[in-house]
């Protein structure tokens, strides 16, 4: 008996198993979506009023020195806020100066957590003051596990320490402190000694290991402020809020509240196939933020509940990201190109200090975009692949812009935030079989970047 006459579908397995890998691929179309949510029309001058109307000019003595926090995520305008941050110190009568604090990015050195921050924006000239970016730390006590509490020399023999960062959820746990001014101090300030002190029992010690080593650092440090970012779902500053240091510990949890209300997530519940353009430490601290593709690959934990996604593809690494393709083990497949691109010496000191080694794990690589997506949609548990609700996205942190297939039309059409903005077209892929990212999403980073090294490479 035929499997046609047993089950009826006969007919579509077989036309499936004829495709083979140069079958055509489902059309796209371009979906927009519209956020309702609070920006900051100038987050220089937000930054610099939230300063000013603080106390921290009680705290510190006249003419004192200031050590601003920097980081290595990418905040928006953090050029801008951190010159703004230094301004408005300065005009308090203070001595500012911007300290790294970004634990083991970098490559764990001075001289890469310099050029990180400069790839951000933020040098000396722009931010006008010095920067400092030793390693070096003092240990300051023990925790409750016996490991010792490390902490910045430069900003420990600070008069003051501002702590600048954006609140928002991590990208590896959940908790009433997550990624924020608190992380800044127990783990960017406690440089790669520290950072890896406070990840030393896995996540679940890091639960513990954040308020308890970050309460300790507030009341045997020269913490006098904080400087807490919120930004939206279009990466844009929805508030910026100072917090003083004995208020640390209430406020934050409520701004981690308000944040995880504001960030972009993916407006579908399953996707068949998800196609990421581009990883990077630019978009997430993870390269892809767990919070947006719902996948935490983390020893002992689970994936979040949604969205639930059957193949996971991602095509290139960020040039900004530096070969750190951290967050490459969150994908089923990914291109040849972007495995030849990988820089492992980031990665390693990443991982090995945050004891979260799944993530790098590199999945099957093919030679290119086209083979990548044709292998998701073949193995995405669809018949035939014009049934497959497949979404295409340039990262996971720009999210305004997504591309879809005639399968997730009704789910468009039925989200109040979405609409189609074009009709379906065949995915735009170059002679070479890469997919054509800029035409795809021409105001992605991605995009701007090309533009740059564009004009650079012809100067009118």
């Amino acid at each position: 008996m035929s499997m046609a006459g047993k089950d009826g579908t006969g007919n579509k397995l077989n036309a499936a198993a004829h495709e083979g890998p140069n079958a055509a691929l489902p059309p796209i179309a371009r979906v927009r979506r519209t956020y309702r949510q609070p920006e900051v029309a100038d987050v220089a001058a937000a930054t610099v009023d939230a300063i000013r109307g603080s106390r921290l000019k009680d705290r510190v003595k006249p003419g004192g020195r200031v050590a601003i926090t920097a980081g290595s995520r990418g905040i928006a305008e953090i050029d801008r806020i951190t010159r703004a941050a230094v301004e408005a110190v300065r005009s308090l009568g203070l001595d500012p100066f911007v300290v790294a604090a970004m634990g083991s990015h970098g490559g764990g050195t001075a001289e890469g957590q310099r050029a990180l921050l400069a790839e951000l924006g933020v040098t000396e000239d722009s931010v006008g003051c010095p920067i400092r970016s030793e390693m070096d730390t003092v240990v300051l006590g023990t925790s409750s596990i016996g490991l010792p509490i490390h902490l910045d020399r430069n900003a420990y023999e600070a008069d003051g320490i501002v702590l600048l960062n954006r609140v928002k959820p991590h990208t590896s746990f959940t908790g009433r402190y997550e990624s924020g001014l608190l992380k800044m101090l127990t783990i960017g300030l406690g440089k790669r000694q520290g950072a890896a002190q406070v990840h030393k029992l896995g996540l679940p010690g890091l639960r513990a290991m954040l308020p308890e080593v970050g309460e300790f650092l507030l009341r045997n440090t020269r913490v006098a402020l904080g400087v807490a970012i919120l930004e939206n779902a279009r990466e844009r500053a929805a508030r910026v809020v100072a917090v003083e240091p004995e208020e640390l510990l209430d406020a934050e949890p409520k701004l981690l509240d308000e944040a995880r209300d504001l960030m972009a997530r993916l407006p579908f519940d399953q996707i068949d196939v998800l196609v990421v353009g581009e990883l990077g430490k630019n978009y997430s601290g993870t390269g892809m933020d767990p919070n947006v593709i719902g996948r935490q690959r983390v020893e002992t934990m689970p994936d979040l509940p949604r969205p639930v996604i059957t193949r996971l593809a991602v095509l290139d690494v960020s040039e900004e990201s530096r070969g750190n393709a951290l967050g490459i083990g969150l994908a089923d497949l990914t291109t040849d190109r972007l495995v030849g691109r990988i820089d492992p010496t980031p990665i390693r000191v990443n991982c090995l200090t945050s004891n979260l080694l799944t993530r790098a794990r590199v999945p099957l690589s093919l030679p290119t975009d086209r083979d990548v997506i044709a292998g998701c949609l073949d193995t995405c548990w669809r018949i035939e692949r014009s049934e497959a609700r497949m979404v295409i996205i340039p990262n996971t942190l720009e999210l305004t812009t997504l591309w879809v297939t005639p399968a997730m039309r009704a789910d468009v059409e039925a989200h109040p935030e979405l609409r189609l903005a074009s009709d379906f077209m065949p995915i735009p892929l170059c002679s070479n079989g890469r997919l054509d990212q800029e035409l795809l999403f021409p105001d992605s980073q991605r995009a701007r970047r090309a533009l740059r090294e564009g004009a650079e490479a012809h100067p009118a």
